[in-house]
């Protein structure tokens, strides 16, 4: 896999953000290698039980799409929510399970917008689903993503609203 081709395609999707879009939202990028993928990752620090550290808190919530060696054989970059321990975090007061049945309700108004969809996972995964993946539109591509998460991220903000403690 040509690490340093992905990365530079994804950091041009990142790039491509409005910074005041992402702040409206509190919503950060980040544009990393993690376990042999190039991944871009969306992320609200509140979404965490780590706020100075949210990427790598034991519980988080975060939008990823990525690319490897697998996904590059199948001509495919995937994407997915991921709500990891989500009883880690701090001022809310929920179970896993509780959040993605919530999630996966709202979200099903919405799944036409996304590809190759499907919320069939456990609790940890809310929805993965994935495109296909063609070199001349990589950037494009991610930023699409992106911007399809920007519009249904209120929905994680409202459910864990519902439950602060």
């Amino acid at each position: 896999m040509d690490f340093a081709f992905y990365l530079q395609q994804f950091h041009w999707a990142a790039g491509e953000i409005p910074g005041i879009k992402l702040d409206r939202k509190g919503l950060k990028l980040s544009v990393d290698i993690v376990l042999e993928s190039v991944a871009l990752k969306v992320y609200k620090p509140e979404w965490s039980g780590d706020h100075q550290s949210p990427l790598d808190a034991v519980g988080r919530i975060f939008f990823s799409v990525w690319v490897n060696d697998k996904a590059i054989q199948e001509d495919r970059i995937y994407y997915n929510i991921h709500a990891l321990k989500v009883r880690e975090l701090k001022n809310y007061r929920i179970s896993g399970r509780s959040f993605a049945q919530d999630f996966r309700t709202e979200f099903l108004k919405h799944h036409k917008d996304w590809p190759n969809v499907s919320v069939e996972y456990g609790p940890l995964t809310l929805m993965q689903g994935w495109i296909q993946l063609k070199n001349d539109r990589i950037q494009k591509d991610v930023y699409e993503l992106v911007q399809n998460f920007l519009k249904i991220s209120s929905i994680i903000d409202h459910i864990l609203d519902s439950h602060r403690k």
